[in-house]
């Protein structure tokens, strides 16, 4: 069953088609590529799937709902989570901090228990404080946990956005080039974190990804955008072997 069901989604920005008659389905528990050449449209396609921009035509359904144009807000309560292709970390704020941020969906005090420090408020903090530092161990952070976001290393900024859009409980994980800026081992044990995430919390993923090694590695299947419209879909293996995709992606 599919999870994501995107049918002729198209929007304009002064008369460019930036993004034309795209129609997509995740299945759910699926790893699934979006890649293409730069400019090809790919992270417009992640920001109206996000709320950030509002389709001109289409629709876009997760789990049967429709969430098409609704806020960023909206659609990330109603289960949709992304990272961004720049980091985007509260970096003067702990990485607990950071994680706790994205716990805000599920766990609720009134505003009298915060402002006084109330037992409910307390012991809500509690929670989100294990439940943030069980995410962090995930990634392998949680003995970071009170450094400030901007004083870890990059490829650990990663993790750490990655671990706070977990936080939210999302249905679809939606990752904009996860690996960007990292070297080889640290590509090799992102692929491994992908696998473990989609595993443990049965979670269906989507990425932005330029790194051919990982895109092959992971993902089941691939859809190539090329100047806003799908040059071609399928499986991994024979999406990369298709002509087309060879000579306006990989430029051979």
């Amino acid at each position: 069953m599919a999870l994501l069901e995107v049918q002729n989604l198209s929007i304009s920005f002064g008369g460019l088609r930036a993004v034309d008659d795209f129609s997509l389905q995740v299945k759910k528990g699926q790893l699934y590529g979006l890649i293409g050449p730069n400019g090809a449209g790919k992270t417009t396609v992640f920001n109206l799937l996000t709320g950030v921009y509002k389709p001109n035509e289409g629709i876009i359904r997760l789990d049967g709902m429709d969430i098409t144009g609704r806020s960023n807000i909206e659609i990330n309560k109603a289960g949709i989570a992304r990272t961004f292709q720049n980091i985007r970390l509260f970096k003067d704020q702990t990485v607990l901090d950071n994680v706790k941020i994205g716990l805000h969906n599920k766990y609720h005090y009134n505003t009298l228990e915060g402002l006084f420090r109330l037992p409910g408020y307390r012991k809500t903090e509690k929670q989100m404080d294990e439940t943030a530092m069980e995410l962090l161990q995930v990634f392998e952070l949680d003995k970071e946990s009170d450094y400030l976001a901007s004083n870890l290393p990059y490829g650990k900024q990663r993790k750490l956005e990655i671990a706070r859009a977990l936080a939210t409980d999302p249905k679809l994980l939606l990752l904009d080039e996860p690996a960007a800026g990292m070297n080889p081992n640290e590509t090799q044990e992102l692929m491994d974190i992908i696998r473990f995430i989609r595993d443990k919390f049965d979670m269906t993923i989507l990425l932005i990804e330029h790194d051919m090694k990982l895109v092959s590695g992971i993902c089941e299947e691939l859809t190539v955008l090329n100047f806003g419209s799908i040059l071609c879909q399928g499986e991994t293996s024979q999406v990369l072997q298709n002509p087309e995709v060879i000579k306006a992606y990989l430029g051979e």
